[in-house]
């Protein structure tokens, strides 16, 4: 299974780089891909996740060639 995976914001920052590209199978949710492509970082609170540019549950599926993305949440002002 082909995901790439996108950081955005302050999350890009924390983690140190803005994508991930994982050729892997057993990835079921999007849940376990933050797990996979960052093992040693615990999740920080209020991150929001996509899949392809839809706003999804950490429960939600990922299929091959889907784009994950996660991101800090979005203030206007």
């Amino acid at each position: 299974m082909s995901i790439k995976v996108r950081y955005f914001a302050s999350l890009k920052e924390s983690i140190g780089r803005s994508e991930d590209n994982l050729e892997i199978a057993g990835l079921a949710t999007v849940g376990d891909v933050w797990r996979y492509a960052n093992p040693n970082k615990v999740l920080p609170d209020n991150i929001l996740a996509a899949v392809n540019m839809d706003y999804v549950e950490w429960d939600a599926a990922v299929n091959d060639g889907d784009e994950v993305a996660f991101f800090p949440p979005v203030t206007g002002g």
